[in-house]
């Protein structure tokens, strides 16, 4: 007997990773995209000049993220979760006491791996002695530590609240506290030059960071930079060379490029980043949190309530789900690019029929095209982008568009 399988149907489903969104900061950065928000009145002051938020408030959102989560869990019954993501927003804003809660809370309703990597973002402007050791006992077990620069002046030009002593002293604390961390630096910065790239660059690799994430500053829209672009940003041209010192660098600490910004000592890569860049699934809870959520015919992206007060008030509800929508079987072979061609190695060919439905004949063309033009290389195996295609990565996955 002949089984026919409906187009775009998944034999099996992927690995599922859990994401959650404290959306607060103590000031929201010129530059920033995200869906952040400066809390004032929710914010109390706290020792040694910190920000906390008010038990109130935390209390507050924690009973949404419940709310959020038990509402959801429907669509993913029986899954285990591999990896968790609590990014911001500023997450450590958030007291020990509470990250702690929040990790019973989400273990009590979730199969959390024995093993799963559980990843917190942390600012040195919210960092206080002993605050990230609470953190780790709280079960946190792997620090992103915000640090963007360790040059005061930049530091100022990009609205961060912490200075290069604090800094320092965070990364410090997380290197006595977590086996594995990492360390956000970005460069392009307002008036930076080749010396002022290699001051940071060499104070990063001093503190021997087993994770570095290195971006370039971009003007996105609905931020304050892209109305008020700051002055004496280098030009494409210089930006291209910086980047190719800091992998110079990187390399010759130790580090090996793996993503497109994501760079690791080997076993240190951020295995819950890996799952979004191989297509896997994600349940994002929070406010303005984002999921992807396959099922056997068919995979669904979904949005929450943006604003944190509209959040708590739906989630309450059970209506914490602002938009829905299943993704286009023409869509698929893009969607998956976007992510799979940011990793060095790419991907294996049958991950692409497995994590899309789709056969490999529906993409040959535009491999075709992407290796004749010297974007990419492959095998009998696997597909990666070429150094080349790392350069020009937009002009390679738009190779994969269907009108």
């Amino acid at each position: 007997m002949i089984t026919l399988q409906r187009p775009g149907a998944l034999s099996t489903l992927p690995p599922l990773s859990l994401y959650v969104h404290l959306p607060w900061c103590l000031r929201k950065c010129p530059y920033c995209d995200f869906n952040s928000h400066e809390p004032n009145a929710a914010l109390s002051a706290g020792s040694a000049g910190a920000g906390h938020l008010s038990a109130q408030t935390e209390a507050r959102y924690l009973d949404a993220l419940r709310a959020d989560l038990e509402s959801a869990l429907p669509q993913i019954w029986g899954r285990r979760v591999h990896t968790v993501f609590i990014g911001g927003g500023t997450p450590s804003l958030f007291s020990p006491d509470r990250i702690d809660q929040l990790l019973s809370d989400l273990r009590a309703r979730l199969p959390l791996e024995a093993d799963a990597e559980i990843t917190m973002e942390a600012n040195p402007g919210t960092f206080e002695t002993d605050r990230f050791k609470a953190f780790r006992q709280a079960g946190i077990n792997r620090l992103s530590i915000g640090v963007q620069s360790f040059d005061d002046a930049k530091l100022r030009a990009l609205g961060r609240v912490h200075n290069r002593a604090q800094a320092v002293a965070a990364v410090e604390e997380a290197q006595a506290c977590f086996d594995t961390f990492n360390l956000d630096l970005m460069y392009a910065l307002p008036g930076q030059s080749a010396a002022d790239l290699e001051a940071d660059i060499q104070q990063a690799l001093a503190l021997e960071p087993p994770h570095l994430s290195l971006y370039h500053l971009t003007l996105e829209p609905n931020t304050r930079f892209a109305t008020q672009p700051p002055k004496g940003l280098p030009d494409e041209d210089t930006a291209f060379d910086m980047l190719d010192h800091l992998i110079e660098r990187t390399t010759a600490a130790g580090l090996q490029r793996y993503e497109v910004s994501a760079y690791a000592r080997p076993g240190h890569q951020c295995a819950h980043n890996l799952n979004y860049w191989q297509f896997g699934d994600y349940l994002g809870i929070g406010a303005g949190a984002h999921s992807k959520i396959s099922f056997p015919d068919r995979i669904v992206r979904q949005v929450r309530w943006r604003e944190p007060a509209a959040y708590m008030d739906k989630a309450a509800q059970g209506l914490a789900c602002s938009n829905e929508q299943e993704v286009p079987l023409k869509s698929r072979a893009f969607e998956f690019m976007m992510n799979a061609l940011r990793l060095k190695d790419g991907f294996e060919l049958l991950r692409f029929s497995e994590r899309t439905g789709l056969t490999l004949a529906s993409i040959q063309q535009p491999l075709a095209e992407a290796e004749a033009k010297g974007l990419l290389a492959r095998d009998l195996a696997r597909a990666w982008p070429t150094d080349k295609g790392f350069d020009f990565l937009n002009d390679l996955q738009a190779l994969f568009l269907q009108d």
